[in-house]
């Protein structure tokens, strides 16, 4: 984008974009997008484009200028440069607000809030609805107002709502900080908070109601209903009525009129809303007289009654909108009881009153409204603009507002009295009432029967059927005119309504009342009895004149006329007025109308003090005319009592009622007083009160008169105005020496003594209240210096001795406080004579810590007066020096006092020191920024001493870190701690300069330099100055404002640190911890300022004692703890460790440590640090994770090898250690829990030795400790069902117990022991499967970055489960679909990579395994626990696949895995530490096949024959596949590959091999005879069909072999079971081994044999076949598992999907694990998604044909089982499924309740809830000596006889000339297996159940529980020097003895 450069002219003025009005992307070259709301700085113009940049990118571009509207905006240049746009503020909050709320509402849908989504989602369109109205500008200032309003409400709503900062405003404006004091905006702050957390509730209520309908089945005629409110507690009506009419359906008659449907009933006070006062609804029929008359001819209607409903109004407290409601309707049992009938039901008097119906319901709506009637028409405006209906309460409101105009006369229709007049029945009256002027004409429309429909000419009242008592209760409202009040009257006609004669009304009497006597008061309120007048039906009574002169009332009937008296007909009425302009009472009369009647002027002026308040304000200013008219008059004789009253009513308008009526007083005196000469009369009757003070008795009247002192003024000082202006200021000295010798006489009183319950006290207390009230008064005409003078004398006149407990001194505090807040203490010439006398009295409140409440509040006054751009100003600053020389320590002393120690609940000063701490602290800080260079300067020369100086110094900085504490201010005050840190940052750097003065070299302090040093680091890490958790916008605005004040303060550490010199050694190492601390914060900045401080600190402490060991500990320690609370991130690690200088001109660590002699050390300790922050970085991101995972588990696992090898640290490595314990607990690791904390257990020894109290053990001695110890791993191990482990360490506590002859513990180990020993031989234990796991690529945690591990899966879990898990645990991880090792891209690559597939273990215990006799329950514990070793298998072709016969090259590639550490141990995977890879050949492999396969038909024959099995189908489905797949050609395939003449020319070593296969195919045709025998025994009679056909295929399989009887070596081994078991004093005993060669025995997997189903050793078949199985009755017990087909090898069966078989003692299939029922369909297979069809490894593709139950040591390759091929399988039953039904057993075992020592110290838990390490367990931690862990391999069988097995032997250390064990001994981490432990063990017996028979040579047993262990616990037979899989033995280092801290 180019134009010429001559067009563009420079722009002189700076604009803001006040509206983008539409989006311009910038796609045009050198474009500038803009988004709504931008600062746009603009530079040039041109032809309608701008060239600019927009503030949050300041690359000028151009852009086109119809985009936007423009104006002008400032640039103000404080600390750094800020555009201030000159637009409404309230647009500026709500664009940027809008912008933050943006990105939080995108992430509220993240986190699935859809609620406050939406919310937000509104309040955002109304907001920019709104500012769209704002931008316009077309709005009236008033609609602004309320925009701007309710802008700022919807924005305080979403601030609120998301967490966001409170925002200080003042009229909708927000506010700066720096342009007001701190104590201003502290107040805004508060007040904001206050707002928003208790909104003050309101005093005035209103009741909105709304008539919708009248349900009822018998209608027909039009209703009345009337409202009103009633008090049931005085049972009285407390509104008038609000009448609706209604027509024939219910329904209002005027709907479009709402008025005349909805009411308002005003002005309910809060003494109203109580749950006894109720809504009354009266209703009122308009028709016929009897409800169910027939229709005639008769037009006339009568009102009746019909019927009535009640609610409470407590019923709606608790709506917040309108409720719709059904009342109730009720009528009368009887009509004469109508008039009560509100009553009953109130009462709920039933048999009164019953429904009206059923089905009648009136339907209303209600609403309690809050508030003033003008806020709600405010809040309401539809509900007012619509139009509603106001009704009045009877009477005036709580509170009488002047102005207000009303004159309502309520008259109450009670009852009559009436003769039947000749008839025989009662009468049915009617009463009709007019109003009438005074010149007898009906006044107009001015009878209203209530609210809601205009009044009338006259009111019928209802009518009650034949009553002469009738009695109504009806409310009428007659509004008459002030004007018309006189001469008028009422008049009552009253009719019998005929029912016959055509329903005439006849009219037989009348009466009246007039409504004004004669003297001009009205009718008094209450009931009346007037007298009823009988006139003929057709009397004219329209000449008022001919009645009126009669008597209306028998009350006022003179004594002589008896005849009237004595008439029985009366009618009484209830009148009640409501007026603002007429009285009733005759005394104001009189006093009003004192010209008239002089004589009286004493009585009225007397009598005014009894009248009624309301009566007095409604004639206020004809009453203070009056009053002052009679000063005037006679000032000698009525000025005291003139003077009297004028105080009386002065104080009545102290009183809440009548406390709006003081404007009205005030502008009397202002427009209306006339009294030029009462100011005279005034002070002289003032000053005579004051002179009577001292010698009165009683002060009563007195102090009436001084809390008038206000007002009094106010006439004095005006009166005195008026006489100046009217005479041109004479007799001025006159009146000043009067208003002199008053402040005498004051000034006198008050500097009187007395006691504390003295009357004179309680004076001078009123007096000082109303005291400041004069202030203004007296600057009308005194100058500012006269009234300063005037209350400084008088405020020093009091007694300066007195009593802390004197209500005085408060009173004094208060006026001191109302004298600072008045107008004359703004005025800087009155505050010079004021400011001592405030502060000498506000220093002595302060010292003593009396009224601090007040002592805050006048504080804050007088700092909200000294801004800080007066600080400049000479009066203002010597100001400041005064309150600094004053009140600065007594202040910060305050603050000490108020936040350390809170006084108790019963002494004077019960105080909530929370809400006062704030003021205070404004106060300070309002203080400390006012303060000047000079002012510092003044400040720390006034200290004479150094000690002085020190305790201030120490001061203010223990007040600091007070002011900085999180709890300082509320969680969103972010502003006000921003202003807070600006000002200690700019006071720290003012005394650091007195510090280096004052305190360095012969001066140093340590104390107040540490002071220093700890109070800049916790600044630097406070929360809200971390400008990396805010968001771009509030950064940008701190920054603007403050800059990072981090940085500021690390450099002044910086500088101050340097100006140590050789006291730094005093910091070493005390703050390394704090110092690291602050690196630890992410700012580039403040961490290559710090950093090099540790260089230096390990340069001195080098030079001091010549190594920094200190430094290293200590780094250390503090680094673990503070990395742990979530600190420090990957950049801080490189910044200790790189070597090239990061972010700026400072070198890196070690970079300046390479420079030093010390170097080598140096650079190890970074090393070492850098390592340790790898890992406690990898711990920090594991910890954050909710749950407890493997990842979290190996992360504490690294970190606690790390803490034993690398550091050495044994106080952290048995933190680490719990933790662990922990961790595992809580996923249910209980194995993994006992071996981790046997690690520390093994740190103990059995002594004495006390140890002290640590983490959450008790203090005790170590041999306590330990015997806890080992009874919770114990209890653990139990747990985890690793019981044999919890034997030996059971045999060492019942050592130590008989030791000390402690026989009943002794007894409970024993038993203990003897459980342990029933659980494993009674209850049966899952086996685990093993997994290889490798992790790669850079993203993954250290500790796991690019390794390979073998993990112990979960009890069920298969590799499909596992992997999922992984998957979990890693969800950002890649599944590697081969597994084959990765490539350097993958170990290299920037993301995750998993690669999973199962493993078999390699038991190390052969000999366990091997031995005959020994019981399945046993086995299984020695084949999956002490695994270092892990096997892999891969099947691949080598060379020409044929096609006829695939096992001629079908090779095995083994891959073998050896761990860092057995598994189980202390984490349930291990690092691989050693891969092997071997190549096994055909016919090797064909070998092991068929091992295997014989092996697991002589278990099962075993098994069937010992009664392990509860069926025959295991066996039968062996037998059959076995059988079935020979017949078919199975075993032909290995004779076809490897007995043919070209394979043995061509392998003529493998002939040994060769005669070994056919050994072994000899030997299955063998025992498949045997089992075939044994299973005749035990067929069932359905089966027999298939026993038949399998002994049938049996002799065509021994055909196609060419056996017609078994060769000799065959014949000559133990065919036949002898008579009875080998060992029959064994339980469960097996039979002996069928050939020499059982000993042999190869456990293998193969991929076309069967699982096996009884995980249990292998065992040999007797000779004696028949007898044994003759002898077996009954079936065995064992579990049932499927057995499925599997098919011969072929391309086919290669690519099938199969994985490695369950290790379950239980024998459940691997398909069912888990679960209590089968599928119909078992592949017993699991499918490897993670690897692909191709190079799936056949430990998943096949499944294992053996559990690890039959696994033993293997044949010349040396390793147990995986997949083999075997022939054995026909090519018509590949992957055919049994149809036997299977059942699975589930075992639960329940562990029996642990029975712990009676040791005296049991700890009561193990881990310790302090992250962090207490230093004060580092002093007594020794070193831990360097150890390896002990190696000991299993047993392994050569090819002929058993070999000759030697006694168990330990091996020794490995010796020190080895390369490799050297390494190993190096790197290797602490053992994990209590086989490896070295304790001494006494020789006990075997158990009985153990024993070895005499007549087998047995292979060696593992270590007893009872066998002495000295070095290891692991055997391995002396002739044997190579290890089960061909390697060379080298025995694993054993532990070294070693002692543990004193803890």
């Amino acid at each position: 984008f180019c134009l010429p450069r001559e067009h563009w002219k420079q722009i002189t003025y700076i604009f803001y974009c006040v509206s983008v009005l539409a989006s311009f992307r910038g796609t045009v070259q050198h474009g500038l997008p803009l988004e709504i709301g931008d600062t746009v700085q603009l530079l040039e113009k041109c032809e309608g484009w701008y060239r600019g940049f927009v503030h949050k990118n300041p690359n000028a571009k151009v852009y086109r200028s119809n985009v936007m509207s423009l104006s002008p905006l400032s640039v103000t240049h404080r600390q750094f440069e800020t555009v201030i746009p000159t637009e409404d503020s309230v647009i500026t909050e709500m664009t940027s607000t809008l912008r933050d709320w943006g990105a939080m509402w995108k992430w509220l849908y993240v986190k699935n809030d859809g609620d406050l989504f939406h919310r937000l989602w509104h309040v955002m369109n109304e907001i920019l609805d709104l500012r769209r109205q704002v931008l316009v500008g077309h709005l009236t200032n008033d609609r602004m107002k309320d925009v701007k309003q309710h802008i700022t409400a919807r924005l305080d709503w979403g601030n609120e709502q998301l967490s966001l900062d409170l925002v200080p405003r003042r009229e909708f404006s927000m506010v700066d900080p720096d342009e007001i004091s701190v104590t201003e905006l502290f107040k805004l702050m508060e007040h904001r908070h206050r707002k928003k957390e208790t909104p003050v509730p309101a005093s005035t209520h209103h009741l909105f109601v709304h008539m919708k309908s009248l349900m009822s089945s018998n209608l027909g005629e039009e209703l009345e209903v009337f409202f009103h409110i009633y008090d049931g507690r005085e049972n009285r009506p407390l509104s008038e009525r609000f009448f609706v009419r209604l027509n024939k359906n219910g329904v209002p008659k005027s709907p479009e009129k709402t008025e005349r449907q909805c009411t308002l009933f005003v002005d309910l006070g809060s003494s109203d809303l109580r749950k006894d006062v109720y809504i009354v609804v009266h209703i009122m029929r308009i028709g016929r007289m009897g409800a169910g008359e027939k229709k005639n001819l008769c037009s006339i209607q009568y009102r009746r009654p019909f019927g009535c409903a009640v609610v409470s109004i407590a019923d709606l407290l608790t709506a917040d909108s309108k409720d719709d409601h059904l009342l109730k309707v009720y009528a009368c049992t009887t009509e004469s009881e109508w008039y009560q009938i509100h009553e009953n039901i109130i009462r709920k008097v039933n048999s009164r009153y019953n429904l009206s119906g059923s089905n009648t319901g009136l339907a209303v709506s209600l609403q309690l409204l809050h508030g003033d009637i003008e806020q709600l028409r405010r809040e309401y405006m539809v509900l007012f603009t619509r139009g509603v209906s106001i009704t009045k309460k009877l009477g005036f409101s709580d509170i009488i507002m002047p102005g207000e105009m009303r004159n309502d006369l309520y008259m109450t229709l009670e009852k009559g009295e009436f003769e039947k007049g000749g008839k025989s029945v009662a009468r049915n009256v009617e009463i009709t009432v007019y109003v009438l002027d005074i010149e007898g004409q009906v006044m107009k429309s001015y009878v209203a029967a209530g609210s809601g429909e205009p009044g009338g000419d006259e009111y019928h009242s209802f009518v009650l059927y034949h009553n002469n008592s009738p009695r109504w209760a009806e409310q009428i409202k007659l509004p008459i005119p002030v004007d018309m009040f006189r001469g008028s009257h009422v008049r009552f006609e009253f009719r019998h309504c005929s029912t016959k004669d055509k329903g005439e009304k006849k009219l037989f009497g009348y009466s009246f009342v007039h409504l004004m006597q004669e003297d001009g008061r009205t009718l008094p309120d209450g009931t009346h009895e007037l007298i009823i007048h009988k006139c003929e039906e057709n009397a004219n009574l329209q000449d008022s004149s001919c009645y009126l002169k009669l008597p209306f009332s028998k009350a006022n009937l003179p004594g002589n006329n008896q005849a009237v008296k004595g008439t029985k007909e009366c009618f009484w009425i209830t009148s009640f007025l409501c007026s603002t302009k007429l009285t009733q009472n005759g005394d104001m009369l009189d006093l009003l109308k004192w010209r008239a009647h002089p004589e009286r002027i004493n009585d009225s002026l007397l009598k005014l003090k009894e009248i009624d308040g309301s009566e007095i304000v409604k004639f206020l200013q004809d009453t203070l005319d009056t009053l002052f008219g009679i000063l005037d008059e006679s000032s000698q004789r009525y000025g005291l009592k003139v003077f009297d009253c004028l105080v009386h009513i002065i104080n009545l308008l102290q009183d809440s009622k009548f406390h709006h009526f003081k404007p009205v007083m005030d502008t009397y005196i202002e427009s209306h007083f006339a009294g030029a000469l009462s100011y005279r009369d005034l002070i002289k009757v003032l000053k005579w009160y004051v002179d009577r003070i001292v010698d009165a008795e009683h002060q009563d009247h007195i102090q009436q008169v001084l809390n008038a002192t206000e007002y009094i003024f106010k006439y004095i000082i005006q009166s005195r105005r008026l006489f100046a202006l009217a005479t041109g200021g004479q007799s001025e000295e006159e009146f000043r020496c009067c208003v002199h010798e008053l402040f005498m006489s004051i000034r006198f009183f008050l500097s009187q003594e007395n006691k504390i319950t003295s009357p004179v006290t309680q004076t001078q207390a009123v007096f000082l209240r109303t005291f400041p009230a004069v202030y203004g008064e007296l600057l009308k005409i005194f100058t500012v210096r006269e009234v300063a003078g005037f209350v400084r004398e008088t405020l020093g006149s009091l007694p300066a001795t007195a009593r802390a407990e004197c209500p005085l001194e408060a009173v004094k505090l208060h006026c001191i406080a109302k004298t600072v807040e008045s107008q004359l203490y703004t005025n800087t010439e009155s505050r010079c004579i004021l400011l001592p006398v405030v502060l000498h009295l506000l220093q002595a409140h302060m010292q003593e810590q009396r009224d601090l409440v007040m002592c805050a509040r006048i504080l804050t006054s007088m700092l909200s007066l000294v801004r800080k751009y007066d600080s400049t100003e000479p009066v203002v600053s010597e100001e400041v020096d005064l309150i600094v020389d004053s009140l600065l320590v007594v202040l910060m002393r305050t603050i000490l006092e108020i936040t350390n120690r809170p006084q108790a609940a019963g002494t004077n000063m019960r105080l909530q020191f929370q809400d006062i701490t704030g003021e205070f602290v404004a106060c300070l800080l309002a203080l400390l920024r006012q303060m000047s260079d000079k002012h510092y300067q003044q400040l720390l020369q006034a200290f004479t001493s150094k000690d002085d100086l020190r305790d201030f110094l120490l001061q203010i900085f223990t007040v600091f870190r007070i002011l900085i504490r999180p709890e300082m201010f509320l969680k969103d005050w972010t502003v006000m701690r921003l202003v807070t840190n600006n000002v200690i940052i700019t006071t720290v750097l003012y005394l650091s300069d007195a510090l280096r003065k004052n305190f360095l070299n012969d001066k140093f302090d340590y104390k107040v330099w540490d002071s220093y040093f700890y109070l800049s680091v916790i600044f630097i890490n406070q929360p809200c100055l971390q400008l990396e958790s805010f968001s771009p916008s509030k950064k940008k605005r701190v920054l603007e404002k403050y800059g990072d004040m981090r940085v500021m303060m690390g450099c002044e550490i910086f500088s101050m640190w340097q100006n140590l010199g050789e006291h730094k050694l005093n910091f070493i190492p005390a703050m390394i911890g704090p110092f690291l601390e602050v690196t630890l914060v992410p700012q580039p900045d403040l961490r290559n300022v710090m950093i090099p401080i540790f260089h230096d600190m390990m340069d001195w402490e080098q030079r001091r004692s010549g190594n920094f060991k200190q430094v290293e500990a200590k780094l250390i320690d503090k680094l673990d703890g503070l990395m742990s609370e979530g600190k420090g991130d990957e950049t801080y690690r490189e910044l200790f460790n790189s070597i090239i200088p990061l972010f700026g001109p400072y070198p890196s660590l070690l970079k300046k440590i390479e420079r030093e002699t010390w170097r080598e050390s140096g650079v190890s300790l970074i090393a070492t640090v850098t390592r340790l922050m790898e890992r406690l970085l990898d711990y920090r991101d594991c910890v954050k994770l909710g749950e407890v995972d493997g990842k979290k588990i190996g992360c504490t696992v690294s970190l606690l090898n790390f803490y034993k090898t690398e550091l050495n640290k044994e106080e952290m490595y048995i933190r680490y250690i719990h933790k662990l314990y922990e961790l595992h607990l809580k996923a249910q690791n209980y194995t993994e829990a006992s071996y981790t904390l046997l690690l520390y257990d093994e740190l103990l020894e059995w002594s004495e030795r006390p140890l002290r109290e640590f983490l959450n053990y008790p203090m005790q001695s170590e041999w306590q400790r330990k015997e806890y110890l080992h009874l919770t791993i114990v209890q653990n191990f139990d747990r985890g069902k690793c019981w044999e482990n919890g034997i030996i360490l059971c045999r060492e506590l019942a050592d130590q117990y008989e030791s000390y002859y402690d026989y009943r513990n002794l007894s409970k180990m024993r038993m203990m022991e003897a459980s342990l020993y029933e659980k494993i031989m009674d209850q049966q234990r899952l086996e685990p499967e093993f997994f290889r796991v490798g992790f790669y690529g850079k993203k993954f945690p250290f500790f796991l970055r690019n390794k390979e591990f073998v993990c112990r899966g979960h009890d069920y879990e298969r590799l499909e489960a596992f992997q999922q898990r992984m998957l979990n645990e890693f969800p950002h991880a890649i599944a590697m679909q081969h597994v084959n090792q990765p490539d350097q891209t993958i170990y290299q690559a920037e993301a995750q990579y998993l690669q999973i597939y199962a493993v078999s273990p390699i038991p190390e215990s052969q000999d366990v395994l091997q031995r005959d006799g020994v019981a399945d329950n046993i086995k299984s514990f020695y084949k999956v626990n002490h695994i270092w070793r892990f096997r892999y298998d891969r099947p691949f072709h080598k060379g020409t696949k044929d096609k006829e016969n695939e096992f001629k090259s079908l090779w095995v590639e083994r891959t073998s895995l050896t761990l860092v550490q057995s598994l189980p141990g202390i984490s349930r995977w291990f690092e691989v530490e050693k891969r092997e890879l071997v190549e096994v050949s055909p016919l090797e492999n064909a070998i092991e096949v068929i091992e295997n396969k014989n092996l697991q038909l002589r278990m099962l024959i075993a098994q069937c024959q010992s009664r392990q099995m509860q069926n025959i189908n295991p066996l039968t489905m062996c037998l059959n596949g076995v059988i079935d797949a020979a017949v078919n050609g199975g075993l032909a395939r290995y004779q076809e590959a490897f007995f043919v003449k070209d394979y043995i020319v061509n392998h003529p070593e493998d002939g040994e091999k060769i005669g070994r296969l056919r050994e072994l195919m000899f030997e299955q045709a063998h025992i498949l005879e045997y089992g075939l025998a044994v299973h005749e025994k035990f067929v069932p009679q359905d089966m027999r069909p298939l026993h038949k056909k399998l002994v049938d295929q049996f002799h065509v399989m021994k055909s196609s072999l060419g056996i017609q009887e078994f060769p000799a070596y065959v014949r000559a081994s133990p065919v036949h079971f002898t008579n009875g078991s080998p060992r029959s004093s064994c339980r469960n005993s097996v039979p002996n081994i069928i050939s020499p060669d059982g000993a042999r025995v190869v456990a293998r997997r193969s991929p076309l044999t069967y699982p096996a189903v009884n995980r249990y050793s292998s065992s040999s078949l007797s000779s004696q076949a028949s007898n044994e199985v003759s002898n077996i009755t009954g079936q065995s017990e064992s579990s049932d598992e499927v057995f499925n087909m599997q098919p011969s090898p072929s391309t086919s069966s290669l690519s099938s999907n199969h994985s490695a078989s369950p290790n379950v003692t239980s024998s459940a299939p691997s398909s069912t694990r888990g679960s209590p029922q089968l599928q119909d369909k078992h592949k017993h297979s699991r499918e490897n998604s993670c690897l692909s069809s191709r190079e799936r490894p056949v430990s998943a593709i096949y499944p294992n044909p053996l559990d690890p139950a039959q696994r033993a040591t293997p044949h010349q390759i040396g390793d147990t089982t995986l997949p083999r091929s075997d022939p054995n399988l026909s090519a018509p039953d590949k992957g055919k499924t049994c149809l036997i039904v299977l059942y699975v057993i589930s075992f639960i075992s329940s562990l029996p309740p642990f029975t712990p020592s009676p040791t005296e110290c049991q700890s009561a838990g193990l881990v310790s809830n302090s992250p962090v390490l207490s230093g004060s367990y580092s002093s007594g931690i020794s070193s831990m000596s360097r150890c390896s862990v002990s190696e000991a391999s299993g047993t392994e069988a050569t090819t002929g006889d058993h070999p000759a097995h030697q006694g168990p032997t330990m091996p020794n250390s490995v010796s020190s000339g080895s390369d490799e064990l050297i390494r190993r001994e190096n790197k290797t981490p602490p053992p994990y297996s209590v086989y490896e432990r070295t304790n001494p063990r006494r020789p006990v017996p075997l158990p009985h159940s153990l024993s070895i028979p005499p007549s087998v040579d047995p292979p060696a047993l593992p270590p007893k529980p009872h066998q002495q262990r000295t070095s290891s616990m692991k055997l391995v037979p002396a002739s044997d020097p190579r290890r089960a899989d061909g390697v060379p033995h080298v025995p694993r280092p054993r532990p070294l003895p070693r002692k543990v801290s004193q803890l």
